[in-house]
């Protein structure tokens, strides 16, 4: 049978299936995690007893939380870093880089699985890899040798004709297919591009177009490894990683979507949702007063090369704050080589760490009213920092351009290629540390033990806590940025912020009734990996959330905390007292205020069931 690249790489680690759920456990072979998520992830390892990890390769990335004000940070650095030597784990220090883009540079590889507690995580498949972003537990259980369980992805083959226009991005075209699809047309699916227009993306493109993949709720999104992947890994010194990966020809897909690259225009991400697009001839001339390039998203070397071409002789408009943040110490000692960093310099830039900074809300957030360019992939209500800002998503050129004039404009009358892309890229260890297997763990005060969670009832009674629409993030539920993450290993603490911006009596009331329910509509839970939004409301009391539907993250989360999700849709604002009876057969919700009762089929399988009926993952384990 035809297979897809997809598939090929899923059946090369399946471990087993089960035909009637539809649900797969895949053998992992690489793990990442992130300082904001990694804390728990490894103190849930820690749990398990084992003496180090089991997997090919483990790397842990400090990029999150680089912002020291207060001990929490630095002491949590230390605790990971220490974890790190004692259980064999590769260490990235804070500077070193956002973990996409150092993971692609330096470990990713051809025809692996990789899982990280990240949703960016399949920046990596840009490489030819199936890298797909889970909750922190999720990842313990893969580096403990556990295999990975998913719901069998549907695959869209999207096919790519022609190339780019000048002046128009990788960004520009998974930004479109975003507004196509929308942010939960990808749920539980797999995005797999081939076609004539593939050759003429560079392997830093298409992790671009991967890494904002996530945008879209998939499982994943995934290229072939092609001479582009070869040179990319000959340029980086690891040409022995290569091996060529391509779907079959003629395979069948699920969905098939043709996108004509030529036709394609600069787009943008417009507030606040990265599925509201709008193109930018149509913002002309709304000003700007913020320009932040980087993130996981758009911060590899040639993305500032397209952003020098562009700044080059020029300077920044007097009313814009421009800020710039290499993605790797590799990008930053090229950029600085190549006389990059002098033209940004000139130009009235601001460079800013190589981390992941303002696109979680640490530092540079905008003033009352503005608006703010961003090359980032999440333009969240909030997540900014400043929740009147207005935050649109674009590509580095219009960044650059807008910058300069001051309002936003098109750069496809620009020259773009003033600097050299095709150059080597130097390998730097400084920041790099493997272990060596003598440190002991150092654990800070603010890192506090695991919560213990009982099993919920099959009989629940409770109130409803608070009641919610469509596409809540993981950004409502549980806020990043500098005030709220220095907590991310202390749930008690980090469980005050739930829901902080979006109703601030929340975690009182949940303190007050003890326990409840949460009610929401489509697609709750989007965005991030991070398990602090469930864990966090498990530990007020939260026992179920009843949502139209799920992001496919978050919903595991939910269930590897022993939280129950309903899939039902029930109409009107609802704060009222509810009975819920569940079995493995159905679910039935009876509001007992308004004596009304809903039925529905139930969709767990029975794995799922078994940790809920456990109180979670962990006590499975």
């Amino acid at each position: 049978m035809k297979q897809s690249l997809t598939y090929k790489i899923l059946n090369a680690h399946k471990v087993d299936e089960d035909l009637i759920n539809h649900t797969m456990r895949i053998k992992i072979d690489q793990t990442l995690t992130q300082d904001a998520t990694g804390t728990m992830a490894y103190l849930e390892f820690i749990g398990f007893g084992l003496d180090r990890v089991k997997t090919e390769l483990s790397v842990s990335y400090v990029d999150h939380n680089t912002l020291q004000n207060g001990f929490m940070n630095a002491d949590d650095h230390k605790f990971l870093q220490t974890v790190a030597d004692k259980y064999g784990i590769v260490f990235s220090k804070a500077g070193n880089g956002i973990c996409h883009q150092v993971n692609l540079e330096r470990f990713a590889k051809p025809g692996k699985t990789i899982l990280g507690s990240d949703s960016h995580t399949p920046t990596s498949s840009g490489i030819g890899a199936l890298a797909i972003g889970s909750g922190g537990l999720d990842v313990a259980c893969a580096m403990a040798g556990m295999p990975f369980s998913i719901v069998c992805p549907k695959v869209v083959g999207v096919k790519l004709i022609h190339r780019l226009r000048n002046g128009v991005s990788a960004k520009d075209i998974i930004i479109t297919l975003i507004g196509k699809l929308t942010v939960k047309g990808g749920v539980n699916k797999v995005i797999e591009y081939y076609g004539e227009g593939v050759k003429t993306l560079s392997v830093p493109e298409r992790a671009t177009i991967c890494n904002m993949g996530a945008e879209l709720g998939a499982t994943s999104s995934v290229f072939p490894s092609d001479e582009r992947t070869r040179e990319f890994l000959r340029l980086q010194g690891r040409e022995e990683d290569y091996i060529p990966l391509s779907r079959d020809e003629d395979c069948v897909y699920d969905e098939n979507i043709v996108l004509d690259l030529s036709t394609l225009e600069p787009v943008a991400s417009a507030p606040n949702s990265p599925d509201n697009v709008v193109k930018i001839k149509d913002l002309a001339g709304v000003k700007v007063d913020q320009v932040l390039i980087g993130s996981c998203t758009n911060s590899s070397y040639s993305d500032f090369v397209k952003v020098a071409s562009v700044l080059k002789g020029k300077h920044v408009h007097p009313d814009v704050s421009l800020g710039i943040a290499p993605g790797s110490l590799q990008v930053l000692q090229m950029i600085t080589e190549n006389g990059i960093l002098a033209v940004l310099l000139e130009a009235g830039a601001r460079i800013l760490e190589s981390a992941c900074g303002p696109c979680i809300g640490m530092g540079q957030s905008p003033a009352t009213d503005a608006v703010s360019l961003r090359t980032f992939n999440r333009n969240f209500y909030g997540r900014s920092g400043t929740n009147s800002a207005k935050v649109y998503l674009v590509s580095p050129e219009v960044a650059a351009i807008s910058a300069v004039k001051g309002t936003i404009s098109s750069p496809m009358d620009l020259p773009l290629d003033l600097f050299s892309i095709d150059v080597v890229y130097p390998k730097c260890n400084s920041l790099i540390y493997y272990p060596t297997f003598t440190k002991e763990v150092v654990m800070g005060p603010n890192i506090k033990p695991l919560p213990k969670f009982e099993p919920i009832p099959s009989v629940i009674e409770a109130r409803v806590m608070i009641s919610l629409g469509d596409n809540i993030t993981t950004d409502h539920i549980m806020p990043a940025g500098a005030k709220v993450l220095p907590y991310r290993s202390n749930i008690e603490k980090i469980s005050e912020f739930v829901f902080s911006n979006t109703d601030s009596s929340f975690t009182e009331r949940c303190k007050e009734f003890g326990k409840g329910i949460i009610v929401a509509k489509n697609n709750y839970g989007q965005g991030s990996s991070r398990e602090h939004a469930a864990i966090a409301p498990r530990y007020l009391g939260i026992q179920a959330v009843i949502a139209t539907s799920f992001a496919r993250i978050h919903k595991k989360n939910l269930i590897n905390f022993g939280i129950l999700p309903i899939e039902l849709t029930i109409d009107g604002d609802v704060l009222d007292d509810l009975k819920i009876e569940w079995d493995k057969d159905k679910i039935t919700v009876i509001n007992q205020t308004k004596n009304q009762s809903y039925v529905c089929k139930n969709t767990l399988t029975k794995e799922e069931m078994e940790l809920i009926g456990c109180g979670g993952l962990l006590n499975t384990v």
